[in-house]
């Protein structure tokens, strides 16, 4: 899953009359690769174990330039946590274009997920053990896009049961769907668990048919065809 680089404003500018385009674009890759490493300093040792100068070291940075820049680690929290909620749902709007289908709708969510948790272990372990670790308007702000990404799939969740003429609690849905789906990190074997795609499919199945949804439903058409 392609994404979308993380943008943030630095303290500093570029000298006023010169083309700002090419140092921008080089600021914008650098703060990528700062945002791998403190990913993987926070995935690594924890948030609150993590200091300063563990970012500076695993960043390449001298400790004065990372406050500079960032001001503290909390800044660096937000911004991973930021980027990935950003980009989970940028890429899910995408994919979402065109499709009709209420249950294709989402098994798309379902493998826009898979895929990119997949391909950001660290980032969604560090989301998920450190999601009340930020504060004031760091916090505010990331709740604000992950309520966007509630709301995406709860729709979802509603017009399948509409769809099927099924009654139980979209929430209590939905939120089971992200239970199975945020903690593939801590069970995700590349060596016998599938690739993203099938696992994305097998994932949709569990969670739209069950175990014995569809096979019940199958037995009792044919008791009741038996009896007639």
């Amino acid at each position: 899953m392609s994404a979308s680089p993380v943008t943030a404003v630095p303290r500093r500018q570029a000298p006023p009359g010169r083309n700002n385009t090419q140092p921008r674009e080089r600021f914008d890759r650098r703060l990528d690769e700062i945002l791998a490493h403190a990913t993987a300093v926070f995935c690594d040792k924890g948030y609150d174990a993590a200091s300063m100068r563990d970012l500076s070291r695993a960043t390449g940075m001298s400790l004065a330039g990372l406050y500079y820049y960032f001001e503290s680690k909390e800044k660096l929290l937000y911004l991973i946590q930021k980027h990935t909620f950003q980009t989970i749902l940028a890429n899910l709007r995408k994919r979402l274009e065109g499709v009709i289908d209420p249950e294709q709708k989402l098994r798309v969510l379902i493998q826009n997920h898979v895929e990119y948790f997949l391909a950001n272990q660290k980032a969604m372990k560090v989301l998920s053990h450190e999601d009340e670790a930020l504060k004031n308007g760091y916090g505010g702000e990331v709740r604000a896009i992950k309520r966007q990404y509630y709301r995406i799939c709860l729709g979802l969740v509603e017009d399948v049961m509409l769809a099927r003429g099924l009654q139980f609690s979209a929430r209590l849905a939905v939120l089971s769907l992200f239970g199975m789906m945020n903690w593939i990190y801590t069970w995700y074997n590349p060596r016998v668990d599938a690739d993203a795609g099938p696992l994305a499919r097998q994932m949709s199945e569990l969670f739209l048919n069950g175990l014995l949804g569809r096979p019940s439903q199958r037995r009792r058409s044919r008791r009741q065809s038996m009896t007639r």
